[in-house]
């Protein structure tokens, strides 16, 4: 059973829209602000993006198609800071409590180390002894059901709109951290991942064009060969 976030290509909800090219990036001042929290408190090392995104997937369905984009991001960092004992509810609600006494507080990300941190990035690729079973040019099928096999309800990133479609590979990324046990403390277990492309016609009953495609990236756990 998928999630109140698991929402494409689901119909119903409207066409995305597009913002101007000379929009700003951010249309308001507090969205950078909840941007720059988000990656400060990512940056005290109590959780990975997996366990962050699983956060956000976790607010109550009323929350989540309430909230804005970022005021989703806000309440997941506030979730996780609160989860993992950073901070209490009460701190939350306390600006003036002292953060320089705080056990975490040399990790803080400071104005000078911004640049530097944001430019190393957080690679996921890692070596693995799963060896890739498939190619670029293999005709592959997801698995039927959309969802964590580990985890009853967990994160997963094979969206249900793709689950049990027939794809072809079009490129192999090497071996990286497999969302769906590192979401839930349960190591990185780095397994192949793949671009896989699947006709539009193929996942909607009705597509816009007939010569459209959508590509995911899918783990090797997500696959199994087409027959």
């Amino acid at each position: 059973m998928s999630r109140v976030h698991d929402m494409g290509g689901r119909f119903g909800d409207g066409p995305v829209e597009v913002d101007a090219k000379d929009a700003p990036v951010f249309k308001e001042d507090w969205h950078g602000r909840a941007l720059a929290l988000t990656l400060a408190s990512a940056g005290l090392g109590q959780w990975n993006i997996d366990t962050s995104r699983h956060m956000r997937e976790r607010l109550s369905p009323q929350d989540y198609t309430a909230f804005s984009y970022y005021e989703k991001w806000l309440a997941g960092v506030a979730g996780l800071l609160v989860e993992t004992g950073v901070l209490s509810a009460h701190d939350l609600q306390s600006p003036e409590s002292d953060a320089e006494a705080h056990p975490l507080a040399d990790r803080a990300l400071t104005a000078d180390r911004v640049a530097t941190v944001l430019a190393s990035g957080g690679p996921a690729d890692r070596p693995s002894d799963v060896a890739p079973q498939f190619k670029p040019g293999d005709k592959v099928r997801t698995v039927a059901h959309a969802g964590n096999r580990f985890v009853d309800g967990g994160h997963t990133r094979l969206p249900s709109y793709a689950a049990g479609v027939e794809g072809e590979v079009v490129l192999y990324h090497g071996t990286h951290v497999f969302p769906d046990r590192s979401a839930h403390g349960l190591g990185e277990a780095p397994e192949p991942l793949y671009a896989v492309a699947f006709p539009a016609t193929s996942l909607w009953v009705i597509a816009e064009d007939d010569g459209d495609e959508v590509v995911l990236d899918l783990w090797q756990s997500y696959l199994e060969p087409a027959t």
